[in-house]
């Protein structure tokens, strides 16, 4: 089954010019076609087309009357039409987004290039710019035995055989090498023929030559307002095998051996049912991407959300490796994913519990209600948001489009059991490293927004002597150009559904941080003792401010979010009160309680005070200086004590006064002054019995030198 053009000679040349050739019976009767061609008798030899009907060599004698030749009366100009090939009618179907206009240019185009597109199974390309090479080194050969197939579907096997030995892409083998079949239903029912290869790949030397990224090829996206995909009819058959290689290829139904060869003398050819032209969106490698971004496939999806619940660990895996390809979709994937990953643990036991069962279905509804993810612009700022909790950390990696802050991708990891007994400052430093490292490809040698709702890493890159791990992870960040910006855990919504919580009060790394750069407090105020305290309420706290007529005005002013007042309004007011007026820009209210923000001269430390009303001073001081924490230190001690969380108008008089006159701390501490002994007589002993000696000088020198 093969064409080819073969030149003829017209008998009488010249005695009309344009004429069209009609093969006669006899040639028909060899299993020849020759094709009507339009052709110009004045050329000495005249191109026609030959067609072998089958797959037996067909010998014409050189004499032989291949086509006859009739006139050309007149030649008529019609207006240009299209007419389709019929294996392109169901790539044309797909075109009803375009208009009339754009559909002729389509058609136009397909119909230039219809000999690329496959019509029918046996028409399948070849690729001749290279040769499939299976190296398999001094390996021995690997021999399988063909598996069982159901009765039902041999035959049906034997016809896929022998249809392609018809159509020249396999041939008998004699070789040592022998793999089995299996025949895989496809989505429109039909049956795809597979050879299980799996042995010959583990002893086949891998080719290094990188396929792109996914991630990479969506990204390239940005900006494309139309899509076309193009797929190659089995495209597995396209490319040549080496000659001395087939015989790797061999396969066996059980009744032959065959091995793939040199397929048809063609290019690469495209499968029309599945070829998508200028379309608004389009599923590409199990994404649906349109030019508003990309979105998970539904079909994919799908498959999830009927998925039933794994009854072994490899059902699980199966799961859970599907469920992972859309991870960067999920927000906090891992977190949700964890008791699920639990189980195909080594020494883990595989048992289902209520944890599991929630895991499974709250990882099926974050699929099927994921987001649209916007392809990144290299034009415009990344803004990274990251978070910590106990079990894992997060990241959102966004930019604003417009009026709007669009997603580009999620990031979680689960944290070790080593990570999860880092405090909660290593936490969220430890999410910073590995967000940005994740996300190196977008971030490095760009400047960028990160965003934490940590107050202390506002300094990160400022630690005075940092040592081990700290070292090392500021030493690796200072290899990006970053702007840190602390948000509020309220507003920190879209990395802080990792819910964060804060780690036991006797972690060192903690207490090393408050003390250096100030953490944040609750405003559920715990004064910090040993003895047993009730905490004090946001409401409770808000109404003892309130109650005082220092504090009133300032908190009133600052409920009502108005500006700060001007002197003429608060001139009528106490002492007191104006010099709370002075620190207007400094006081923050947090769950409607004022607080007072200090910082350092060199913004390194940070501390939030809370305004302390008069009425609760005496708790606090006795607190602070009474209790057993309190230790009845002096005033300086005292008052860096109560400093840290604590300030209201004249602290430091009122803490100088509480010590005064502390009666515990009268009766302990003797006045600073000593009294002097009294004279008294002693008895004069032996000579020599005591001496006493004692340094003077330097005197000044006599005129005489001395």
């Amino acid at each position: 089954r093969s064409e080819c053009l073969i030149q003829g000679v017209p008998e009488v040349p010249g005695q009309f010019r344009y004429a069209v050739t009609n093969f006669p019976s006899q040639v028909s009767q060899k299993g020849v076609l020759v094709g009507d061609t339009l052709v110009d008798l004045e050329m000495e030899a005249i191109p026609v087309r030959v067609l072998n009907l089958n797959n037996k060599p067909k010998i014409l004698d050189k004499e032989d009357v291949i086509a006859t030749c009739d006139p050309v009366v007149d030649i008529v100009a019609r207006p240009q039409e299209f007419s389709t090939a019929q294996h392109l009618q169901s790539t044309l179907e797909n075109l009803q987004i375009l208009n009339e206009e754009q559909r002729t240019a389509v058609k136009k185009l397909l119909n230039e290039f219809q000999d690329l597109f496959s019509t029918c199974d046996a028409d399948v390309g070849r690729c001749n710019m290279t040769q499939h090479r299976i190296n398999t080194g001094d390996h021995p050969p690997i021999k399988q035995y063909p598996r069982h197939l159901p009765l039902a579907r041999k035959e049906e096997a034997e016809h896929l055989v022998q249809e392609m030995v018809d159509n020249g892409i396999i041939e008998e083998s004699s070789g040592p090498w022998a793999s089995p079949i299996v025949l895989v239903k496809k989505k429109d029912g039909s049956t795809r023929f597979c050879v299980d290869y799996r042995k010959l790949n583990e002893i086949t030397k891998k080719d290094s030559y990188p396929l792109p990224r996914i991630g990479d090829t969506l990204d390239a996206l940005n900006g494309s307002q139309w899509f076309t995909t193009l797929d190659l009819k089995s495209g597995y058959w396209q490319v040549e095998v080496r000659p001395e290689d087939r015989e790797k290829t061999a396969f066996t139904t059980g009744q032959g051996l065959w091995q793939f060869k040199r397929l048809q003398n063609a290019n690469l050819k495209l499968s029309p049912k599945k070829c998508r032209f200028f379309q608004k969106e389009v599923t590409y490698l199990g994404h649906v991407i349109s030019a508003e971004g990309v979105k998970t496939d539904p079909g994919k999806i799908k498959a999830v959300v009927d998925w039933p619940r794994p009854e072994t660990i490899h059902d699980l895996r199966s799961f859970l490796g599907l469920c992972t390809y859309y991870r960067r979709f999920v927000k906090n994937f891992s977190t949700i994913a964890r008791p699920l990953h639990k189980l195909t643990e080594t020494k883990s036991n595989f048992n289902w519990t209520e944890e599991c069962e929630k895991s499974f279905n709250s990882l099926k509804q974050a699929l099927t209600s994921s987001p649209i993810l916007t392809y990144p612009r290299t034009n415009k700022d990344f803004i990274l948001d990251t978070d910590a909790s106990n079990e894992g950390i997060g990241a959102v990696l966004s930019q604003n489009i417009g009026n709007e802050e669009r997603v580009i991708a999620y990031f979680s990891k689960s944290l070790g059991k080593p990570e999860r007994n880092y405090c909660v400052t290593r936490k969220e430093l430890l999410a910073i490293v590995k967000s940005i490292e994740h996300f190196h490809h977008y971030l490095y040698g760009q400047k960028f927004l990160l965003r934490t709702d940590h107050a202390s890493l506002r300094w990160l890159l400022n630690f005075k002597e940092p040592e081990g791990q700290i070292a090392r992870w500021i030493q690796r960040l200072q290899e990006y150009d970053f702007e840190i910006q602390h948000r509020k855990g309220t507003s920190h919504g879209n990395a802080d559904a990792l819910s964060g919580r804060p780690c036991g009060e006797s972690c060192k790394h903690c207490s090393n941080a408050e003390k250096k750069f100030g953490i944040e407090i609750d405003t559920s105020v715990k004064v910090l003792t040993t003895t047993s305290v009730d905490p004090w309420s946001s409401c409770e706290i808000q109404k003892a401010q309130l109650e005082d007529p220092a504090i009133k005005t300032i908190l009133e002013k600052k409920l009502m979010s108005a500006d700060r007042p001007s002197w003429q309004e608060i001139a009528p007011e106490s002492p007191a009160t104006k010099r709370y007026w002075a620190l207007w820009d400094s006081l923050h209210l947090k769950d409607g309680v004022l607080y007072r923000r200090w910082e350092s001269d060199d913004g390194r430390c940070c501390q939030w005070q809370l305004i302390l009303p008069k009425s609760r001073i005496p708790e606090v001081l006795r607190e602070t200086h009474d209790s057993t924490s309190g230790g009845h230190f002096g005033v300086m001690k005292t008052l860096s004590k109560t400093r840290e969380r604590f300030y209201w108008d004249r602290l430091r008089a009122d803490v100088e006064n509480w010590c005064r006159e502390c009666h515990a701390c009268g009766a302990r501490k003797g006045p600073k002054t000593r009294t002097k002994g009294h004279l008294q007589r002693y008895n004069v002993g032996a000579p020599f019995e005591r001496m006493a000696l004692d340094i003077l000088g330097p005197f000044p020198v006599t005129t005489k030198g001395n």
